[in-house]
């Protein structure tokens, strides 16, 4: 049997990663990790949780949008729906370049070459099950959300040509396990380690056990003390941080 850990989204979550890394460990060392993107940014451990990821056994990474948008200085837009949107612009973008700035200060230049350089996807065969490929949103686009509710045609539209028996994602910070129709692509997404959005602040990640040509996925959920990162959060001179200490606390946007 092949053991195979994957996370994504731990968005510089320091606590909920070590909580993931000690539950683990409880279960036995696994084969290899696997991690999904999105590793710094939002919450203030950045710096530690990359040292920590990168120490890990027999990892592999792709990159997140977040972790480009660090490496290369793009900034995603605002989308602007109304004039009171407009007349808020001036806060959103100093809030919006706040936080890089401040998670870019306490990066080595050896991080940055690290995020710079990651590969946007990575494909493998698991002997005796088959080709698996892991991105982050979706092959060729990184800021795609495919939602557990998109209908199976979009799907099957942003993951056109795609000839794989499992595709591994993250970027939507929810857990999916869904097979389309037609051509039985299994889709699996661990969720967020650090920053969850289906209601559970609990961080998430998901243990694969192949064997015998079949993969069984776990979703595992690990409690750690979300008020102490609140509570952190509430030192720093952040802007906007109220609401990013809500989405921690209540496990959604």
């Amino acid at each position: 049997m092949t053991r195979i850990v994957v996370l994504s989204d731990i968005h510089g979550n320091l606590p909920a990663l070590e909580a993931v890394l000690d539950d683990v460990r409880a279960q036995g060392t696994p084969d290899a990790y696997w991690v999904l993107g999105d590793l710094l940014l939002y919450l203030p451990w950045s710096k530690e949780v990359v040292d920590r990821l990168r120490a890990l056994p027999h990892v592999s990474f792709v990159r997140g949008n977040i972790d480009r948008y660090v490496a290369t200085g793009y900034r995603p837009p605002i989308p602007v729906q109304s004039p009171r949107i407009w007349a808020r612009m001036p806060d959103l973008l100093d809030v919006r370049e706040n936080r890089f700035r401040w998670t870019v200060e306490r990066l080595a230049y050896d991080d940055w070459t690290f995020l710079r350089d990651l590969p946007t996807q990575f494909e493998v065969d698991l002997p005796g099950f088959g080709r698996v490929l892991a991105v982050h949103a979706v092959p060729g686009d990184d800021e795609i959300h495919l939602g557990p509710e998109m209908p199976g045609d979009q799907v099957r539209h942003h993951l056109r040509g795609i000839a794989v028996r499992l595709l591994l994602y993250g970027h939507i910070h929810i857990s999916v396990d869904r097979t389309l129709d037609g051509n039985g692509l299994r889709l699996i997404n661990p969720g967020s380690v650090g920053l969850p959005y289906d209601g559970d602040p609990r961080a998430a990640y998901v243990v694969l056990d192949v064997h015998n040509g079949s993969c069984i996925a776990t979703v595992r959920r690990v409690s750690y003390d979300v008020p102490g990162v609140a509570r952190e959060l509430e030192q720093l001179d952040w802007a906007g941080r109220q609401h990013l200490i809500q989405i921690l606390l209540r496990g959604r946007p």
